[in-house]
């Protein structure tokens, strides 16, 4: 699988005028590095899935949507491809794990999408690829497909148009297309600067696949952070993360709170758990020189949140 900035050129146009670039503000925190953060939580559907999801389905055939389209998520990426199959009039249909959060889910419908829920392992087979879906529609990976990848790497035009200067890019790993996708870019345009993929406790793939130099498969722990955390590195994705990906980090669950909390207070910005790991990464002393925290997204349950802020204990 490959990427290149041409092709995340291509996708800005085909993205152009659909939704504005994502805000880039200055963190309001202590300390010797310039810490910004990329607020793709305040994208339509409060997520950056919207860039992925959208190159993807713009760029396929007619006939390919002709039954709709289909991906496999825990929310973000079936809101992206729900979001866009009602802007191109046809069905959309995600295929979730049975744990999927509701803030998620109903998301999906509200916006006309339907919703099926698997087991875990047999969900997490179809981002692996050990299992094809049933669902009729164009299949649209949430991770390892070029032209999301590409999609994902709009951010990263951003960041070096606003940031031409930037040293470090923190970056929720979930599947790896995001920060790979960012850093595409970055390697082209900003070969200094570093893309850190930032993970939380309860699993580290990303972590551990790069200690190993090989695709590892590593303990998983559902918790509030549902966004990330998977509990393998996808094959499909290693030559790029072993590429691509300088680094990585692993912060706490109470990392994470504090950093929800921290964002709330300071900027009144709401990000889900997923979306904050690249704070408390930073706040963690991940931060170098011009660091960019990209909070990936903002669907957290209104209960989850409520706990947080009151700084009470986090069921898993």
């Amino acid at each position: 699988m490959n990427v290149t900035l041409a092709d995340v050129v291509m996708a800005r146009e085909r993205l152009r005028g659909a939704f504005s670039p994502s805000p880039l503000v200055r963190l309001d925190v202590e300390g010797d590095a310039e810490i910004w953060l990329k607020l793709e939580n305040l994208h339509p559907i409060g997520s950056f899935k919207l860039r992925g999801a959208g190159n993807a389905l713009l760029a396929a055939a007619p006939e390919e949507l002709r039954a709709g389209a289909v991906t496999a998520s825990a929310g973000n990426m079936a809101q992206g491809v729900a979001w866009w199959a009602r802007r191109l009039g046809i069905p959309a249909t995600a295929v979730v794990p049975e744990r999927a959060p509701a803030a998620k889910t109903l998301a999906v419908e509200r916006l006309g999408g339907r919703v099926v829920r698997l087991p875990f392992d047999r969900w997490w087979s179809l981002l692996d690829g050990s299992e094809t879906t049933t669902e009729p529609g164009c299949f649209i990976h949430p991770v390892a497909n070029p032209l999301v990848i590409a999609g994902n790497g709009t951010l990263g035009l951003e960041l070096v148009e606003a940031l031409p200067h930037i040293d470090t890019v923190l970056v929720p790993w979930g599947g790896g297309g995001l920060a790979s996708g960012i850093a595409t870019v970055l390697r082209e345009l900003r070969p200094e600067a570093s893309v850190i993929g930032c993970e939380v406790e309860t699993a580290t793939p990303l972590t551990a696949s790069l200690a190993a130099r090989r695709p590892m498969t590593v303990a998983h722990t559902p918790s509030f952070v549902d966004g990330i955390g998977g509990k393998s590195m996808l094959p499909a994705m290693w030559p790029l993360a072993e590429r691509l990906i300088a680094g990585s980090a692993v912060v706490a669950l109470d990392q994470v709170r504090q950093a929800i909390r921290l964002l709330v207070a300071r900027h009144r910005v709401v990000a889900e758990g997923a979306g904050a790991v690249s704070v408390a990464a930073a706040l963690a002393d991940q931060a170098r020189g011009i660091t960019v925290c990209v909070v990936s997204g903002g669907n957290i349950q209104a209960d989850v949140l409520a706990a947080v802020l009151k700084n009470a204990d986090q069921p898993d």
